[in-house]
């Protein structure tokens, strides 16, 4: 996105028949590490959260040691689904002169 704005210029469509997937993208071993360090630091809030509500050390471990394995599979597949999305077709109204136009807006995913 930023490559964009800067130098004002986006890449040509691809063939007919040829599905982009975006270069700006980030790589499937990036997505395993950033699953793994958001991981970390979601499964110290759910451990606080659970010994605040429990009051027990073993309850609070044993929610965080279960669900830091589910939630880095999630987060590594969401992160995937999303890093395929080269655009977002958003519909929108622009009213000018108090008439309504619709509108399609091509947003870049980041």
């Amino acid at each position: 996105m930023l490559d964009v704005i800067i130098t004002g210029s986006e890449e040509k469509s691809p063939p007919a028949g040829v599905i982009k997937v975006s270069d700006r993208a980030d790589k499937p071993v990036k997505s395993a590490i950033k699953a793994v360090t958001w991981r970390i630091v979601g499964t110290i809030d759910t451990m606080i959260i659970s010994y605040i509500i429990t009051g027990k050390i073993t309850v609070a471990l044993s929610i965080g040691s279960v669900e830091v394995f589910t939630k880095m599979i999630l987060y590594f597949f969401h992160e995937r689904v999303w890093a395929h999305i080269h655009r977002l077709k958003l519909k929108g109204w622009l009213k000018e002169n108090g008439k309504q136009y619709e509108v399609e807006r091509v947003e870049q995913s980041t």
